[in-house]
């Protein structure tokens, strides 16, 4: 009895995936791929912060509900979504965006047929490849969920403030080694942070010293100087990679023992006994770096992945149907 269980429970789990292939739309909609390289391609050339926006979306997704395109839904009067959660608010507004013209041009050309939640998990793949990233397979056939609550997104993302028990734990609880969750932070080599997440660390740390003691003394009076007019201008940011921040690359693991880490759970990777050890690989073997990340990537698309009556095809990424 406790076997069968046992496998009801793998084939729920399972069944989902199972029903996910690279070449899902072949047939239902041929030039998927090709409306997608073209989509993206553009929207990044025309907006360089693009991958980055992408990336973020895509996890801020895939961790909350699942990679269901549950992140793209508006608010209405009757419903606060997931989008106008505190931490998602400072989302940037090109990840939507290159989402919303991949969805237009395919609903020209095979209507009701492809997923936002698809859209977004090959736009981010595709920007990644474009900054230099690794290329990844992308299983395909997701739903587009049909729950998006802002109370639901609150522990479930990991914030710059948090312990690394509680960092780890966010990964952990969803299936992701250690090592997997380091290699994911490696998204950090590109983007940008809101000078509002480090302003007290750089600013007013302790009685003793203004500036968080982790921190490269030069790299965080940088910092103080570049996030100077933060009050005024809470969207000030600064580069995560300080060193390559346009190349999808390994130098932020070289960063972080060095002290050259904006946020302070980065820095921490480089302190922790946990995830010291894979810090140091990836900052000595960029391929290794690239083979766990595309790995891990490949793995949080799968999360959470809703088929059938779970989920629907939206007509707008924005609003359920």
């Amino acid at each position: 009895m406790a076997a069968t269980l046992l496998f009801i429970l793998f084939y729920l789990i399972s069944s989902s995936h199972s029903q996910l292939t690279t070449t899902f739309y072949q047939k239902s909609c041929p030039r998927f791929e090709q409306i997608m390289q073209e989509t993206t391609t553009n929207k990044q050339i025309n907006s360089p912060t693009t991958a980055a926006a992408a990336l973020r979306l895509f996890f801020h997704d895939c961790l909350v509900e699942g990679c269901d395109a549950s992140v793209l839904i508006s608010s209405t009067h009757f419903n606060k979504a997931e989008r106008d959660a505190d931490i998602n608010l400072s989302l940037p507004g090109d990840g939507f965006d290159v989402v919303v013209r991949a969805k237009t041009a395919l609903e020209l050309a095979c209507p009701g047929v492809v997923s936002c939640a698809d859209i977004l998990a090959v736009a981010t793949r595709n920007l990644v490849t474009m900054m230099g990233g690794p290329f990844y397979p992308v299983n395909l056939g997701r739903r587009d969920g049909l729950l998006s609550k802002a109370s639901r997104v609150e522990g479930n993302l990991p914030r710059p403030s948090m312990s690394m028990n509680q960092l780890i734990n966010i990964f952990t609880s969803r299936g992701f080694t250690v090592q997997e969750m380091v290699a994911l932070s490696g998204a950090h080599t590109i983007g940008l942070s809101h000078c509002t997440e480090i302003s007290s660390e750089i600013y007013n740390y302790s009685r003793t010293s203004p500036i968080d003691p982790s921190f490269n003394r030069r790299y965080a009076e940088g910092l103080r100087s570049a996030c100077a007019n933060y009050h005024k201008d809470p969207s000030l940011s600064v580069f995560n990679d300080v060193m390559t921040p346009r190349n999808f690359d390994n130098v932020y693991y070289q960063n972080l023992p060095r002290g050259l880490g904006v946020l302070k759970s980065d820095r921490a990777l480089a302190m922790d006994a946990r995830t010291k050890p894979f810090v140091e690989l990836y900052a000595r073997d960029q391929k290794a770096f690239f083979e766990a990340f595309g790995q891990a990537m490949e793995k949080l698309s799968l999360l959470g992945v809703k088929s059938g009556r779970s989920g629907e095809i939206r007509r707008r990424c924005d609003s359920f149907n």
